[in-house]
């Protein structure tokens, strides 16, 4: 019983670090010099740093990265809005720059498709190794072993028969 205590207990312990970290502390990377003055812009410029994808970290947005380009990336978003231009001006101008990888939720389009296909092809492609390998294993026979003779029954039976420090020694 012991045994199985450990491994439970570790394993909870590690699931509860893992969803509890990001709400004891939001990994957010904005430093205070890039806080612009005014609120509604600054939630503008928050709202478009979620949507926009760390180059270097690839699964992070810029508004949760600490790698240099996702802070440019951070400064670009508010300059283009101190300078005035809309949401959807800013991620034109991103995508342009940058490609549609820059989006978290990339367009479903002809350029994107594998970007999105990926993943779904990976998961068929693991289903069809585990397939494949349950029918190897199904086809696989047990090996029929034959009875032993009269005569390896025989010798069989004396080496049970020796005493343990004669198991090596031979009759005679």
């Amino acid at each position: 019983m012991k045994r199985l205590i450990l491994p439970v207990f570790s394993l909870l312990t590690l699931i509860l670090l893992a969803f509890s970290t990001p709400v004891i502390s939001p990994a957010l990377a904005v430093e205070p010099s890039e806080i612009l003055a005014d609120p509604k812009l600054e939630a503008r410029a928050r709202d478009l740093s979620a949507q926009l994808r760390c180059l270097v970290c690839q699964n992070q947005s810029i508004d949760d990265s600490q790698a240099p380009l996702a802070k440019d990336l951070r400064l670009i978003v508010r300059e283009r809005l101190m300078a005035g231009d809309d949401d959807a001006a800013i991620m034109s101008f991103l995508v342009q720059r940058y490609g549609d990888f820059v989006l978290l939720k990339p367009p479903f389009k002809i350029g994107t498709l594998l970007l999105w296909l990926t993943p779904f092809a990976l998961l068929l492609l693991g289903a069809l190794g585990l397939w494949r390998l349950a029918l190897s294993r199904a086809q696989i026979t047990p090996v029929q072993s034959e009875a032993l003779t009269e005569t390896e029954e025989a010798e069989l039976a004396a080496m049970l028969a020796r005493p343990k420090g004669q198991l090596g020694q031979k009759d005679g």
